[in-house]
Parts: structure tokens; sequence; C-alpha cells
């Protein structure tokens, strides 16, 4: 158990730095979003095309995980929103709820943590599920939160805009064209490959580091009055259910999957459960914002999954390796 936390430990007092920094204010909250965009566009995305430049093609496409993660994903939205939806919580609140219990924080912190605790093999099914993830499970769950008040139209028009969105997010781009790479086997020149190869090695500790400051932010938004105070029993759950449910359901589902036969490697599914048992993602935060659902409560759930995970991925880890 102590050399697993000797391997989590930098990944998680990375986010609590960031925490630090924003909240004592030796970083300032205006850089946050800038810290956000350097991780978006340069370096997150540098680090997916590397890897996806070096892990073979069938590993980013593979059916098992492919089959194993998506119908994960759909229970836990169904579930998560059949438990959440109350007088409080509407369509657009328990939407991006059952997104934060679906969608891992996968790029800014699954990627560079297992590779860490099980190589690099371990890339591909990672990269994989984040695809999912960012096309499915969102998509799905943006157009979920339009059906407060409204008709399957514009669930239907909140679809698109999800789908245009994935479209304009540069990480699906980057694992696409590191995929062609690998396939065509071709390689940039050096002084770009040397480019891409220090943005690559900034992303997960800048990463980590903006994860702590946007949880902090949120924390103080909600201190002044910018933000509502949900209620204990309206985020608690959803953080149990992303740290406990999620991973146990796709180790079953895949136990299960793997019984009638789909191809899927018992190191794979291994990937996987340690995937799901990853905190909630921290860009649900932002979407959370955009859409005007109570962000307060989505940031709740981001934070006390960060938090709890320091000792529940560990276990996680200590139980399957």
């Amino acid at each position: 158990m102590l050399q697993i936390f000797v391997i989590t430990f930098p990944f998680f007092a990375l986010v609590l730095c960031g925490y630090l920094a924003a909240s004592r204010r030796m970083l300032p909250l205006e850089a946050i979003p800038g810290l956000n965009g350097f991780v978006l566009f340069f370096a997150l995305p540098c680090m997916l095309y590397r890897f996806g430049a070096s892990t073979p093609i069938g590993q980013l496409l593979d059916v098992g995980v492919l089959t194993t993660w998506t119908l994960c994903a759909l229970i836990t939205v169904g579930f998560t929103l059949a438990v959440s939806l109350n007088a409080r919580i509407g369509w657009n609140d328990a939407a991006f709820g059952a997104l934060v219990a679906a969608f891992p924080n996968s790029g800014f912190m699954g990627v560079p943590l297992l590779v860490a605790l099980l190589g690099a093999q371990s890339a591909g099914p990672v990269i994989l599920t984040m695809v999912i993830d960012m096309i499915v499970t969102t998509s799905l769950c943006i157009a979920l939160s339009r059906l407060d008040g409204s008709d399957a139209h514009g669930a239907a028009e909140a679809f698109k805009k999800a789908l245009k969105g994935v479209l304009a997010n540069p990480m699906p781009w980057a694992i696409l064209l590191g995929a062609l790479v690998s396939v065509l086997g071709w390689a940039p020149p050096k002084p770009v490959t040397q480019t891409i190869g220090l943005l690559a090695d900034a992303a997960s500790p800048v990463a980590l580091f903006t994860i702590g400051a946007v949880l902090a932010r949120a924390q103080m938004l909600a201190k002044t009055g910018h933000a509502t105070v949900p209620l204990l029993r309206d985020y608690l759950p959803v953080a149990l259910f992303k740290l406990f449910l999620h991973p146990l359901l796709v180790w079953l589902v895949g136990l299960g999957l793997i019984s009638q036969g789909l191809p899927l490697s018992r190191f794979t599914l291994t990937v996987m459960v340690l995937t799901a048992a990853l905190p909630s993602a921290s860009n649900v935060s932002l979407l959370a914002e955009r859409f005007g659902a109570d962000n307060g409560r989505i940031a709740r759930i981001i934070l006390v999954s960060t938090a709890a995970a320091f000792v529940t991925f560990s276990l996680a880890v200590s139980l399957l390796l």
C-alpha cells in the first residue's frame, strides 16, 4: 500500500498545491481560465497525440472497451438521474450530476497516473474511455439537461450543440491525429517533435495544479454568495456513486461480458476499473456553468470525489494489482 501511495501522492499533492495557491490568492482567480486554456488547447492535446502515436491502433479501437464502457456509462447516467430528480433538482441539475457520476478525470489525471502505475500499455484503454465520455456521455447528458420545460425539439437542439462542442474540442482530434501517425508510421520533423514533447511534459503538472485552482475558486464563490451552497444530501451520494458504484459496475459488467465471449483482457478490464475509480472530471463544472445548472452542486461533487479519491483510488489499486 505504501508503494502505491508513493506513486499516487505527487498527483494529488499537485491538486492540493493548486487549491492552496488559489484559496490564498497566490494565484489570481482571473488567471485560472488562462491555465485552463493552456492545458486544453496546447499541453493536453500534445500529450494525447504522443500517446496516440505510440499506441497500437488495435488498442485505440478495442471493441471490448467500447462496449463495456458505453454500457456502464449509460447505466450510471440513468441510475443517477433516477435517484437525483426531485422538487429541488430538475433535469438540468440532475443531468450534469449524472455526468460527473459517469465521467472520470481521465484526461487531466487518468492518463498520466495510470501510465505511471501500469505502464504505457494502459494509455490506449484510458484514451478510448475518454473519447466515449467526451462524445457519447457528454452529448447525452447535455441533451437531457434541456428537458426542463422544453420539448423533444429543444433536447435535439441541445444534442446538436453538444456535438458541435465535441468537434471544437482539440483533444479528440489530437488522439485521431496520433492514431493516424501510428498507422502510417510517419513522424513530424525533429524540431516539431521536440516542441510537442515539451508541451506534453507540461500537461500533467499544469493540469493537476489547475484542477485544484478550479475547485478552490468554486469554494470561494460559494462562500461569498456568488454561488449556491447545496445540501449535503444533494451532492454527497453522487460523489459516492462516482468513487464506488461506477468502478464496481465496470468490474461486474466487464466480467459478465468476458464470460459471454467479449474480447476483453483482464489487464484492460483492470485499467478500465481504475479509470472509473478516478474522481469526477473537473471540466464538467465549466459545462454546468455554461448551461445554467447549479454549478455549486457540481463543484462540490468534484471536490469531494477528488479529495476522497486519494484514499479510495489507492485502495482500488491495492485490491486490483
